[in-house]
């Protein structure tokens, strides 16, 4: 007789002889609500997954164009006043303007289509163009405007040489900071020969006397420098030599101090501050809604040159705070942008020249808006995309058309980590913010 063996029995629930599955492990998520949201926000700034493709190359650029259409209509508003006066016709500083931004687009368009390898071999002669461009001032060539002998007359056009420094610089320190990688912890690499060049340039900007290029200078070499990973007790240094020079330049000019003195409410040097006082105004009599398009009262000469340094105030008569916020947000997409091209590459040639680009706008952008808004004094320094000046929109627009070229490239592969090509800007080996200077360079698509 075949005898069936038993089955075993299960164990019952309340046994303590039973086995429970295994739940999966928590994800780590923070427990603030606040940190939660921050972590959200930046995960998708920083677009790990790489769900939007190649959105970064059409954010910059639809930015860049929507902050040139806004600059171009700001120009023929707040300028039509001044240029039926001085012009004959209220459209002609509008058309000049015009054409810059014509042929910015242009050049923007055609460094966007270059590869990297080849915006590299751009740096070399920009540099020693704008040191020329630089020198020239100080022939017959030069000659002043509000006391800053800083314009070149060719012809029947001129142009402001400091505006190609900033280009030059944001293309030729970085290519000489790559290639220099892992040498760049010691302090004489790191200064040598990027100071120098950079501190000859810097002189010959503050022998113009003007204040608020030289220091726009000195934030794009530090920023440089930053994002190329040199010793931190570089930037004390660096700091003070630049508050330094700043303080020197204020107390050797008399117009200088009384806007700065005027900054700080000593009203002793009467008509100094008229024209910030006056920036003030017209943004406070925008209102939420601005007054309309074409309708600003302050650019009946009230506001000199309105169309120039203070145009942002002219934008909330106009425009009211709705405006200013638009433009604000324009330039926040604009810097998320480019942040993203910065963390979506490896090789640090285009993380370095792109965080360069990026300090070199947006700090413009922030010092310009900070001085019509009573937040620092007035140093003469314009918005970008939006103040009149042929010499810096076309600037600015190659800058952008050299990050458009690195939004195009395909990123390289960090060496060890089986394809992945992304690098947080955050963190480093060590937590700390350390660029892969050893990775190899990218290629582009051309």
């Amino acid at each position: 007789m075949v005898m069936t063996p038993p089955r075993p029995q299960a164990p019952r629930a309340g046994s303590a002889t039973a086995v429970r599955p295994a739940s999966p492990p928590a994800p780590h998520v923070p427990r603030s609500t606040l940190l939660r949201l921050i972590a959200g926000v930046w995960a998708r700034i920083e677009d790990r997954d790489q769900r939007s493709g190649n959105s970064s190359y059409y954010l910059i650029l639809g930015s860049t164009i929507a902050l040139t259409a806004v600059g171009l209509l700001m120009v023929l508003s707040s300028s039509a006043v001044e240029a039926i006066a001085e012009e004959g016709s209220s459209y002609a500083l509008f058309l000049k303007q015009g054409m810059f931004g014509v042929a910015g687009l242009a050049l923007m368009f055609i460094l966007s289509r270059l590869p990297v390898r080849t915006i590299k071999l751009l740096a070399w002669p920009a540099v020693g163009v704008a040191v020329l461009l630089l020198i020239a001032i100080f022939t017959p060539l030069g000659y002043e405007v509000n006391g800053n002998r800083s314009w070149l007359r060719l012809g029947g056009l001129t142009a402001q040489p400091s505006e190609a420094a900033k280009f030059a610089l944001c293309l030729w320190m970085p290519l000489i900071l790559a290639r220099k990688g892992p040498l760049l912890r010691q302090v004489r690499h790191a200064l040598i020969p990027v100071l120098p060049v950079a501190g000859m340039i810097i002189v010959l900007v503050v022998l113009q006397h003007d204040l608020g290029t030289s220091l726009l200078l000195t934030l794009i070499v530090i920023a440089t420098l930053f994002f190329a990973g040199v010793p931190k007790r570089l930037f004390l240094v660096a700091g003070v030599l630049a508050a330094a020079g700043a303080v020197v330049m204020a107390l050797g000019s008399g117009n200088r101090m009384c806007r700065i003195t005027g900054w700080l409410g000593d009203g002793q040097c009467v008509g100094i501050n008229d024209q910030a006082n006056a920036g003030l105004g017209a943004l406070a009599s925008g209102g939420w809604w601005g007054l309309g398009l074409g309708q600003s009262r302050q650019k009946w000469f009230y506001i000199p040159e309105a169309h120039n340094d203070f145009i942002f105030s002219i934008i909330g008569e106009e425009l009211g705070l709705v405006g200013t916020i638009v433009v604000l947000c324009l330039f926040g997409i604009l810097a998320i942008a480019i942040l993203r091209v910065i963390m979506r590459h490896t090789d640090p040639f285009v993380r370095i020249t792109s965080g360069a680009i990026l300090t070199w706008i947006l700090g413009q952008a922030f010092v310009n808006i900070a001085m019509v808004t009573g937040l620092l004094p007035v140093i003469g320094v314009p918005l970008p995309f939006i103040s009149y000046g042929g010499s810096s929109l076309l600037v600015v627009l190659c800058g952008i058309g050299v990050v458009l070229s690195f939004a195009r490239a395909r990123p390289t592969p960090r060496r060890g980590t089986g394809g992945a090509s992304r690098v947080s800007l955050l963190t480093g080996r060590d937590g700390r913010f350390e660029p892969d200077l050893a990775g190899p360079s990218g290629r582009g698509r051309g």
